[in-house]
């Protein structure tokens, strides 16, 4: 029973969307109807600048990080912590409180990855950035990063449960992003400006 309680918590608190709740508390429009209609910490940095992005990038990697800690703490086993990620991760992706129409999960699958392990979250971190400061191409940084996700939680876990969630994590992110790899693909993705 505690298990379910956590994994339906872990879910609730993921559907709490950081970019519609920060874009409405600081009066900008909301970021599913500008932009490129995400709710996400790179649309809000389209619409509003980079203080309100920096505000919901942290909220969305907390809403994968706190779930996370809070089931390590409790001493849950790898297939539970697996269930408690995802169920998180899907619940920016598919968000209850927002009529299901969530982000694409980058931020908080890196909430995730660092509620794990910080090995496992700093190595994401590290190749996001690393990628993003030398393409400036938010999208395919994310996408190279996430790809790479996988190998590093099996490299640090040897977890077959937490490597698997891992994987269909990183699935899920792609297809969330179909219309950013169309882009990519014929040259048209945006460049993260200065």
């Amino acid at each position: 029973m505690i298990d379910i309680t956590l994994i339906v918590a872990a879910y609730l608190l993921g559907s709490i969307s950081s970019a519609i709740i920060v874009c409405r508390l600081m009066r900008l429009p909301d970021p599913r109807t500008q932009g490129s209609n995400n709710p996400g910490a790179t649309n809000v940095l389209r619409i509003g600048g980079k203080k309100p992005a920096a505000i919901t990038l942290v909220g969305d990697c907390l809403k994968g990080f706190i779930p996370v800690v809070a089931a390590h703490l409790m001493g849950v086993e790898a297939n539970i912590l697996a269930a408690i990620s995802m169920a998180a991760f899907l619940g920016h992706l598919y968000p209850v409180f927002f009529r299901f129409e969530g982000g694409k999960g980058v931020a908080t699958a890196l909430g995730v990855q660092f509620g794990l392990s910080w090995m496992i979250g700093g190595g994401v971190a590290t190749i996001w950035l690393f990628m993003t400061y030398v393409i400036k191409i938010s999208s395919l940084s994310a996408l190279v990063s996430m790809a790479l996700a996988p190998l590093i939680v099996w490299l640090v876990t040897a977890s077959t449960s937490l490597t698997t969630m891992s994987v269909i994590m990183t699935l899920l992110l792609f297809w969330r992003h179909r219309s950013n790899i169309q882009k990519l693909i014929t040259g048209d993705e945006e460049k993260i400006t200065d």
